[in-house]
This record gives structure tokens, C-alpha cells and sequence, in this order.
């Protein structure tokens, strides 16, 4: 009895210490978990404050963003090949200097400065020096940027017969009505603002530097009726981008003021864009930005709703829900990217190996998509096929098991589970030539609105939203077509006020027909 009942007691103890043991191993796991995600939570405030340590990029980040540049626009780095990096710099995650060596671009023009010695006559024998030949150094150089008043003339003519007839040609008409400001400098306020981010405010300080009094109210009423006669434009660039079966959206953000409150309200820019370069499809590069007013899914469906196309995007809720309501009218296509990002973020915060080992797998996807950029959309889906769709079927049940061996409230669990829980969407490109694996089309196209807020901070008012969207759509479709932008809204401005152009000929003057019309103009030819 004696001997059983210590048996007995013996065996409780032991599953007391069990159950205790167990609670403490759940306590000290729960630890981990939570200490990995305050590592994630500091480590993205530390970005996000200070930015990146180093410039260097590693080398799995540098996959992503491999640098195409054109011919055109290297013509000043005769020592970076390509953009490529040199032999052996993979190992070292370096990126050469890029240094601007050797000749200065052709179309520029050349003014001569002649450095002479005073005298001709030879200080040897004082016979007459003759020239045998000369160095030359050219040098970048600037002219400042010269404001200047453009005087319309229009003279006044009488008749000595009948002393009656006077004839004027009419005044022409203007953008801004009774005002003292021509289309070129409307466009050049616009594309500072809309194109390179720069607020009026120090618009209003760079014109005072000149002697130049203009304060911001009449800068941004000058913007808003720009916008007035481009609105058309607008939506038809809106309608033009939207026929394409296939576009990629993203949205933002946007505070607004909201008079009476004292704060900000929060409204949302939605960026459409479109680019069939990587496969030589039809559609040209170009980006639309639409205000709304929130950030409700019931805005994805009044803009999307009657789309049939495919819609590659990120993973916000608003979108799927374009699955429920408009069927098989719309295919989704997610994001490659926004699901390496979560594992990135994991692995700079807590270097865990299986996020590194999710970073490789990846980077083996985006290593072939770069080989194939380019190719057309059949090629691409057989090398595709051959070459990444193996390495798609593996990685998934690698993930799954990984995901049985990790907390799911982590944040690898969290990465996990978001690649997997978009799964369809992410490998919808393996079976179509026409889709890219991410997003980044579209993200590139809604930088320059980040950019923006950082700089004005908010709009201020819908009506001043409603301008930023139609002047930045503008301008940023011009900048993809690799057109100057102020020359482009200058002439655009210059055709619609005079009524040159016609409402029913306004597709003419879409950013790439502009460019394809000035391209096969005699004086484009001539030069």
C-alpha cells in the first residue's frame, strides 16, 4: 500500500512538472514570437526614419530592379557597360561608379570660347606664328532660366477712302481669361508641381528671386483652371488606358483638408496603369490617377466594375471583391513583389533562415523573367513553363511545411500565410505571356505621388485633388513617353484654348499619339 500510493503520488508529481514544463515551453514560445515581432515592428520604424545603412544594395534586392537602360540616355557613361555589373562584382554586392566620362550629348548645342595668346609674332625669331591646330575641352554648362513678357501685337488698319473701316485681327484666346500669363509658363508652374514635386510655395520664392511677386492663391487658381480645360482629356486618357485587357492598379492615401474640423480628412488616389513593352503587346505606357473620396471597396467597383481585363494589384480586400460581384468579368493577378517584401522585412529584422531561404527561392523566379523581358507573350509562357513552373510546385509545399513549423501570428507566419492565401493570383503569370510577376509598373507610377504628399503635405480641397489627379496624369504619361513634359503641355494647352484642336480630336493629343505625330512631322524628319 505504502509502495502504491507513493507510486501514485510519484506519477502526479510528474504530470504536474509535465503540465508545468509544457506551460513554460508555450510561455517561452509565445516570448519568441512576441520579441520577433517587436524586432519586425523596430526594424521597420528604423527604415522608415533612417532610411537604408548603406546605398549598397544586396544582391537578392538588386534582382529585382535590374537597371534597362536605353542607348540614348548612356551616351555619357563610357565606363558602365550596359548597367550591368562588372565580372566578379556578384560576390562582393557592389555596383560600379557610375561616373559621366567622355563626351557630352550631341543634341546640345556648342558655343565656342577662344582662349588666344596676345601676341602672333614667335618670340624666338619674330617671324609670324601660323596655326598648326587646337585643343578643345568642352564642359557642361547652364543658362539660367530667363522669364520674359511676350508682347501681342495687333494692329489697327483704316481705310483713307472711306474713312469708316477699321480691321483688327482678333485677340487670341487665352487660357486664364483677362490674364496676364501665357500657356508655356501655366505649363511650366504645372509640370514643377505635378512633375517634379516642387509645392508653390517655393515656386512663389524661386519667382521673388527674381523680382517676380506671385503669391500661391493666384499660382493655384492658375492650376485649377488648367486643369478646367484639360479635365476632357483627362477622362478620354482614362477611357483610352482602361480599353486594354490588361492593367495594374494601386492606391494611396491622400489627406485632404477638411475646413471647419481644424485636420485633414482621409480621401484615396487610385493609379491605373499600362505598359505592354515587356512583351511588345499595344498598349503604351501610361498612367491615369482618379480621386476618391475614401478608401471603401464600393470605389474599386465603381471603377472597376465594368472592366473585363485582367487586374494585376496587391492584396487589398477592396479588389477580390471585384471577383464576387463582377464574376468572370475580371481576373485578378497579384503581386510577386509585395510577397518578397514580407519575407524581406522578416529577414532584416530577425535573419531567419527560412525567410533567406524564400528570398532565394524567389530571386530564382526573377532571374529568369529578367532573361526573357522582352520576348514575345508566347515565348515568354513556354520558358515559363519549362523553366520557373518547377520551381513554383516546389515552393509551395515548402512552404507549407514550413508553415507547420512556425507560429502562424509570427511574422514569418504571416508571410507565409499571405503567399499561399494568394496563390492563384501569384502564379496566374506562369499561363500568360501578357502578365508580369509583380506589380512594380504600377508602383513606379505612384511614386511620384508619395513624393508629392511628402512635399505639400496634403491637398487643399477635393476640387485642388481633382486638379492634382488630372495634371499628374498627364504629365507622368508624357514623362513614360520620354517626352518632355512642359513642351508637351504647352502645345497641348496651345491647341485646346485656340480651338486648333477639336473636341472630337482630342485622342490627337493622348502623350503617344503627340509623340508619334511630332516624330513624323517634316521638321523632325529635317533635323
Amino acid at each position: 500500500m505504502a509502495l502504491s500510493s507513493r507510486l501514485a503520488a510519484l506519477s502526479e508529481e510528474c504530470s504536474t512538472l509535465a503540465t508545468e514544463r509544457d506551460a513554460a515551453i508555450a510561455q517561452r514560445d509565445a516570448a519568441i514570437q512576441e520579441n520577433d515581432k517587436l524586432l519586425m515592428i523596430l526594424s521597420q520604424y528604423k527604415r522608415t526614419i533612417f532610411g537604408p545603412r548603406s546605398k549598397t544594395l544586396d544582391i537578392g534586392q538588386l534582382s529585382l530592379f535590374t537597371i534597362r537602360a536605353q542607348a540614348a540616355r548612356a551616351a555619357a557613361n563610357d565606363d558602365v557597360t550596359g548597367g550591368r555589373l562588372p565580372d566578379g562584382a556578384e560576390g562582393r554586392g557592389k555596383r560600379p561608379a557610375r561616373r559621366n566620362r567622355g563626351k557630352l550629348p550631341e543634341h546640345l548645342p556648342r558655343i565656342d570660347v577662344v582662349i588666344d595668346i596676345k601676341s602672333h609674332i614667335c618670340p624666338c625669331c619674330g617671324e609670324q606664328l601660323h596655326r598648326i591646330g587646337e585643343t578643345v575641352k568642352e564642359a557642361f554648362d547652364v543658362i539660367p532660366m530667363q522669364y520674359r513678357v511676350k508682347r501681342i501685337v495687333r494692329p489697327r488698319y483704316g481705310c483713307r477712302g472711306c474713312r469708316q473701316g477699321i480691321l483688327q485681327a482678333p485677340a487670341p484666346a487665352q487660357a486664364i481669361d483677362g490674364g496676364m500669363v501665357t500657356e508655356a509658363l501655366l505649363a511650366h508652374v504645372a509640370v514643377m508641381k505635378y512633375g517634379y514635386q516642387l509645392p508653390l510655395y517655393r515656386q512663389e520664392q524661386m519667382f521673388a528671386a527674381q523680382g517676380i511677386t506671385l503669391d500661391r492663391q493666384t499660382l493655384a487658381a492658375w492650376m485649377g483652371r488648367v486643369a478646367w480645360w484639360l479635365k476632357p482629356l483627362h477622362a478620354l486618357l482614362r477611357h483610352a488606358v482602361m480599353s486594354y485587357p490588361r492593367l495594374f492598379a494601386d492606391e494611396t492615401p491622400l489627406p485632404v483638408l477638411d475646413p471647419g474640423r481644424g485636420r485633414t480628412k482621409v480621401c484615396q488616389f487610385w493609379a491605373i496603369a499600362t505598359d505592354d513593352r515587356p512583351w511588345g503587346g499595344p498598349a503604351p505606357p501610361a498612367v491615369v490617377y482618379v480621386f476618391a473620396e475614401d478608401r471603401k471597396a464600393i470605389r474599386a467597383k465603381q471603377l472597376f466594375g465594368d472592366y473585363h481585363g485582367i487586374l494585376q494589384v496587391d492584396g487589398y480586400a477592396a479588389y477580390k471583391g471585384l471577383i464576387k460581384s463582377g464574376g468572370h468579368l475580371v481576373q485578378l493577378a497579384f503581386c510577386f513583389a509585395h510577397a518578397r517584401r514580407k519575407f524581406w522585412d522578416v529577414h532584416v529584422a530577425t535573419k531567419s533562415p527560412i525567410a533567406a531561404e524564400a528570398l532565394q527561392r524567389i530571386a530564382m523566379f526573377y532571374a529568369t523573367e529578367d532573361r526573357i523581358r522582352g520576348l514575345p507573350a508566347t515565348q515568354r509562357a513556354a520558358v515559363r513553363q519549362s523553366d520557373i513552373r518547377p520551381l513554383i510546385e516546389d515552393f509551395k509545399p515548402w512552404l507549407e511545411a514550413r508553415l507547420l513549423e512556425v507560429s502562424k501570428k509570427s511574422g514569418l507566419g504571416k508571410a507565409i500565410r499571405y503567399t499561399l492565401n494568394h496563390w492563384e493570383g501569384l502564379t496566374r503569370f506562369l499561363d500568360d505571356g501578357r502578365i508580369e510577376i509583380d506589380s512594380n509598373t504600377v508602383e513606379r507610377s505612384i511614386k511620384p505621388i508619395g513624393l508629392g504628399k511628402k512635399n505639400y503635405l496634403f491637398a487643399g480641397s477635393e476640387g485642388g485633388a481633382e486638379t492634382w489627379a488630372i495634371l499628374a496624369s498627364l504629365i507622368n504619361s508624357a514623362k513614360l513617353q520620354d517626352i518632355d513634359p512642359r513642351h508637351y503641355l504647352t502645345d497641348v494647352l496651345e491647341r485646346i484654348v485656340s480651338g486648333r484642336t477639336k473636341f472630337n480630336q482630342l485622342h490627337m493629343l493622348l502623350p503617344w499619339n503627340w509623340r508619334a505625330e511630332r516624330d513624323s512631322s517634316p521638321a523632325k524628319l529635317a533635323a
